[in-house]
């Protein structure tokens, strides 16, 4: 089993560096993302890594728009057009970090084999969805860059009805759900879904963090349905109201040993770059 993990940056390089090294398994390669706007200069020595590629169509990535969704899709294709056989792909950031064995990952994956993970709140009831549906229902224009966006995307849902998801689908989605495992057919299915589905790019542009429920919405209402896992492996905090999770620190070690989850976000290593030494001791052996 081979596992290709696209990690979506744009700062960090050592960081990164160091979640390439805690992979130390042969299983697994990795695809770097560098969002455009970001000199490559400083990440280009992980090119010597046997292991390490760089995805050549970047994306410049603006948080909370559709771009990174564009740019899950260019690393996926270039994992795909790579000529290597993979079973996985993992959608990753460059503030992850393992919480447990490596091997442990690989043996899970390897179990689970022919599953797809993804962690979702399903659209009716959900606790998410309940402010998470404006999303969907109103414009956003986080993708473009023009002064008065703002006061123009309020004048816009105070003047026209509510959006509709332009699918008969019931909505999936997380906070956190754009890190996800796909099976590489899985994979490919979504991006020749979007690529074939021009109505929905053009509506999934105007809504706000589409990481979060496209890729798991068009996932859950195909055949892949039932192959899918509700599960991300991820650990995360979330401070009350917070759009992020918060950053993890030695203060969290012992909730972290004790998790259930393999993976864990949010790091920082310029914050706290002890926490990573710590679960390196305990879990890198």
């Amino acid at each position: 089993m081979r596992i290709a993990c696209i990690i979506v940056a744009h700062k960090y390089p050592q960081q990164i560096e160091r979640l390439v090294k805690r992979f130390n398994h042969d299983a697994f390669d990795f695809y770097i993302h560098l969002s455009k706007q970001i000199p490559a200069t400083d990440f280009e020595y992980l090119k010597n890594r046997k292991n390490v590629y760089f995805v050549q169509n970047r994306i410049e990535v603006r948080w909370g728009a559709y771009t990174i969704v564009e740019a899950i899709l260019s690393s996926i294709r270039e994992v795909l057009a790579s000529g290597l056989s993979y079973d996985y792909i993992s959608i990753m950031s460059g503030q992850d970090y393992p919480i447990k064995p490596v091997s442990d990952i690989y043996a899970y994956l390897e179990k689970n084999a022919g599953k797809n993970f993804i962690c979702f709140e399903e659209g009716e009831g959900g606790n998410w969805w309940n402010h998470a549906i404006s999303r969907v229902n109103k414009y956003h224009f986080t993708n473009f860059q023009f002064r008065g966006r703002h006061r123009l995307e309020a004048i816009v849902n105070s003047l026209l009805p509510k959006r509709k998801f332009p699918l008969p689908y019931t909505l999936y989605g997380n906070r956190g759900a754009a890190w996800m495992t796909l099976r590489t057919d899985c994979a490919q299915y979504v991006v020749d879904f979007i690529a074939g589905n021009k109505k929905l790019e053009r509506f999934a542009i105007l809504t706000w963090a589409p990481d979060e429920f496209l890729l798991p919405t068009i996932i859950m209402n195909s055949t892949f349905r039932d192959t899918v896992i509700n599960n991300n492996f991820y650990h995360m905090n979330w401070a009350s109201g917070s759009s992020n999770p918060t950053i993890l620190t030695t203060t969290d070690f012992d909730t972290l040993v004790k998790s259930d989850k393999m993976l864990a976000r949010k790091f920082d290593i310029v914050e706290d770059p002890a926490i990573m030494d710590m679960l390196d001791t305990k879990f890198a052996g």
